[in-house]
Order: structure tokens, then C-alpha cells, then sequence
């Protein structure tokens, strides 16, 4: 893995473990092993500009994920269990779920930086138009694929907090439940 990658990806786990202002640059600095001329050769607008970067990276890792998902499944109901299933395994295994949530980070930083606002949007409206596109396929008309994919990713994002706050994986199973019955009766 080359220096930048390594950078990203340990200061991507390390901002949704800790948030953004829970973490400082030297700690990044540490857990890379790297410079701190090392990491502003690679990011020379600082935190805000790896940040960025960070959210970008989860944008790809999240998307290809959903995608590979969505496309395996022929329906969205059987698609969205599986997505759902796999989260709710991912946190009774490893106790949380990151790598898929940044509300954290936006919930810190969207209203302070337009940037790390813009970021943020472009990954849950990538994560809803993989749902409106397999809602569509599945016959749902547009303005009804539209409303459910928007309910489907606030439904499924505001699972995975509920599940890091409470220590359970049930809100997570609940939704899964309560999508699988919407998309039964549509």
C-alpha cells in the first residue's frame, strides 16, 4: 500500500472511531508510522483535505459494496436483507459497523465546511440512486422509487447509529424487517 492510501485509510478508521475533532494530526501522524512531512506532502491543505480524501475513499468502498449487493439479488426486498444481514453480522462480530456510516462526520462537520458537506452528499446520493435504480428495475414508479430509496438510506444510516449507541444489533434487525414488509406491499 503506498503512503497515501495507508494515510487514508488509517485516518478514515480513526475519524469513525473518535470523529473528526477527536482526532489530531500527530495521532494520524503516529498510527502511520509517517512524517508529518510525509503527510502534508500528500495532503498540504491538512486535516480538512484528508478528510475529504477519507470520505471519498468510504464513497467508493461503500458504493462497490451496495452494487455488488444489489446486483447479486434479483429484487430490492431480497437485496436490501442481504445488505442489511450483512451490517447487522459485521456489528455482532466486530461490536460496531465502520467503514459503512459517516454520519459522525457529517453530523461534526457538514454545517462547518461546504467541501466536507458536499462529500457527504455525494455518498448517500450514491447510495440512493443504487436504490431508486433497483427500485425502478423492480416496477416501482419514479416518484415512488424515489421517496423509498431516499426512507431506505435515513432508515438504514440512522440503524447503524442507533445500534453503535444502544450496543445492539436490534434496530438494525428491525428495519430489515420493516423494509422487507414496505417492499412486500408496493
Amino acid at each position: 500500500m503506498d503512503t497515501k492510501s495507508l494515510i487514508i485509510d488509517i485516518a478514515t478508521t480513526l475519524f469513525q472511531q473518535k470523529g473528526y475533532r477527536g482526532v489530531g494530526l500527530n495521532e494520524i501522524i503516529k498510527a502511520c508510522g509517517i512524517s508529518k512531512g510525509a503527510l502534508y506532502h500528500h495532503f498540504s491543505n491538512g486535516k480538512e483535505e484528508l478528510l475529504i480524501a477519507c470520505l471519498q475513499s468510504l464513497n467508493e468502498a461503500i458504493t462497490e459494496d451496495i452494487v455488488e449487493i444489489f446486483e447479486r439479488y434479483p429484487s430490492t426486498q431480497e437485496a436490501t436483507h442481504a445488505m442489511v444481514s450483512k451490517l447487522i453480522v459485521n456489528f455482532e462480530t466486530e461490536g460496531t459497523i465502520t467503514g459503512y456510516t459517516i454520519s459522525s462526520m457529517v453530523s461534526e462537520m457538514a454545517s462547518l465546511s461546504d467541501p466536507v458537506r458536499m462529500a457527504c452528499a455525494q455518498l448517500y446520493q450514491k447510495m440512493q440512486d443504487i436504490y431508486f435504480q433497483k427500485l425502478v428495475a423492480d416496477g416501482f414508479s419514479k416518484d415512488a422509487a424515489y421517496s423509498i430509496a431516499l426512507m431506505m438510506t435515513a432508515s438504514i444510516e440512522g440503524g447503524i447509529m442507533l445500534c453503535l449507541t444502544q450496543k445492539a444489533s436490534e434496530p438494525l434487525k428491525t428495519i430489515s424487517h420493516m423494509l422487507s414488509k414496505l417492499l412486500k406491499e408496493f
